[in-house]
This record gives structure tokens, C-alpha cells and sequence, in this order.
């Protein structure tokens, strides 16, 4: 057990020691690499809970929707599913479908035209693109750092190899001694600027496959809902009219 804690303590003196020989401007993008890595895990942390809802949710409510009558009934009943994606577009659709219905209250109760229900499809596509901007929300930031870190790393890293040239300059000798130092501060930063970047990238790509997930099952359930809003709702004679 000596060993490794020998080699702990060692590779803490070494951090140590590295970063007290960084100059002040790797020191300042070090910073900056670890704010972008707090933002970033609370970034993934985030969208990764709200798409965890938004699945849970919507097997709850589409598991009631297909065992309800009418197609209005949840609606009628004021159920409100907050954070349910699938529940925005079923509610979007409903408010559009029962103001067609108010419309056509005279010239045939309970029954929808072609016209109106072209509008209706218009409102669940708009509710669905609006869905998905919200779980979309937020992964320009991850997209940012995955981008953005490696090359404030390298920026560090070349900015400390200058700096380092030009104190060996200044000395009139390269030895080892000279330029280790500044080399092994300089490369710091790259290893930062992959510590933020590696993670992100993981993390942005599960995000963005659950995200296309979500969107192909926010898009099923429009068509479904659509379909039975025409059977409900779509007249007989309005199928061919003349």
C-alpha cells in the first residue's frame, strides 16, 4: 500500500507544482476550461432529467389516451400533464379542434370540413415543432464546448511553449531544466481543454439521439391523433367534395 500512496502524493505535487509554474495566461484559461465543465455536467445533467420526464410521461398519458372514447375527453376533463410533450400537442390540438367546432356549429354540429381540419394539422405541427425546440433547448452549449474547449486548450499550450522559447532565450541555454517546466504547464492546458471536451462530446451525442427519439414519437402521435380527430370529427361527404 505504500506504493500507490507514494505515487498519489507524487502526481499531486506534480499538479501542484505545474500549475504554480503556468503562466498567468494558462492559468486564466485553465479557469475558463473549468467553468466550461461545471456548465457543461449541469448542461447534460439537466436535459438528461427533462428527457427522462418527457419519456415517463408521455407512456403514461399516451397509455390513457388509447383507452379514452373521444378523442376530447381527457381534454374536456381539464387533465393537464405538465412536462409531457406528446400531452402540448394533444392539448394544441384539442383547443384548435373545438374552436373549428364552435365555428361549424350551425352548418354541421359536431362536424369538421376538409378546410378546417387542414388547420388543425397546421396547429399539431407547430406544436410539435415547438416541443421539440424545448428539448433541443441547451445543447448549443454542449455543442459549444465539445468545439470550444480543445482549441482553449491548445491556445494555452502554444502560448506557453512561446513564452517558454522566449525565456530560454532570454537564459542563453536550453537544457532540460530550462524548458521542462514550462513545456509540461503549457501542455496542462490541452489536457483541460480534453477533460471538457471528451465528456461533452459524449454526453451531447446520447442527448441528441434520445432527442431524435422523442421527435419521431412526438410526430407518430400527431399523425395518430390527427387520424382520429378524422374519424370523429371529419364528415362523410366532405371525403369527395364537389
Amino acid at each position: 500500500m505504500i506504493v500507490p500512496q507514494m505515487m498519489l502524493a507524487s502526481s499531486e505535487m506534480e499538479l501542484t507544482y505545474v500549475l504554480r509554474v503556468a503562466t498567468p495566461e494558462a492559468k486564466v484559461i485553465i479557469a475558463i476550461l473549468v467553468f466550461f465543465s461545471i456548465f457543461a455536467w449541469s448542461v447534460m445533467a439537466s436535459k438528461a432529467m427533462q428527457m427522462r420526464k418527457a419519456k415517463k410521461l408521455n407512456r403514461l398519458f399516451e397509455d390513457e389516451f388509447r383507452n379514452q372514447t373521444a378523442v376530447l375527453s381527457m381534454f374536456e376533463r381539464r387533465i393537464q400533464v405538465d412536462g409531457c410533450p406528446n400531452f402540448a400537442v394533444y392539448q394544441a390540438g384539442c383547443i384548435e379542434i373545438q374552436g373549428r367546432l364552435k365555428a361549424s356549429q350551425k352548418r354541421t354540429p359536431g362536424r369538421l370540413t376538409l378546410n378546417s381540419m387542414e388547420h388543425v394539422k397546421r396547429a399539431l405541427e407547430r406544436a410539435v415543432a415547438q416541443e421539440s425546440l424545448k428539448l433541443e433547448s441547451g445543447l448549443i452549449l454542449l455543442a459549444i464546448a465539445v468545439s470550444g474547449a480543445p482549441f482553449l486548450g491548445l491556445l494555452g499550450t502554444v502560448w506557453g511553449v512561446m513564452s517558454t522559447f522566449s525565456y530560454v532565450a532570454m537564459q542563453g541555454r536550453a537544457d532540460l531544466a530550462t524548458m521542462a517546466p514550462g513545456v509540461a504547464a503549457a501542455l496542462v492546458t490541452t489536457v483541460a481543454g480534453l477533460l471538457v471536451a471528451i465528456p461533452s462530446m459524449f454526453g451531447y451525442n446520447w442527448l441528441v439521439h434520445n432527442l431524435r427519439v422523442l421527435t419521431v414519437e412526438l410526430d407518430n402521435f400527431a399523425q395518430d391523433l390527427v387520424s382520429r380527430m378524422e374519424i370523429e370529427y371529419l364528415g362523410e361527404n366532405d371525403d369527395n367534395p364537389s
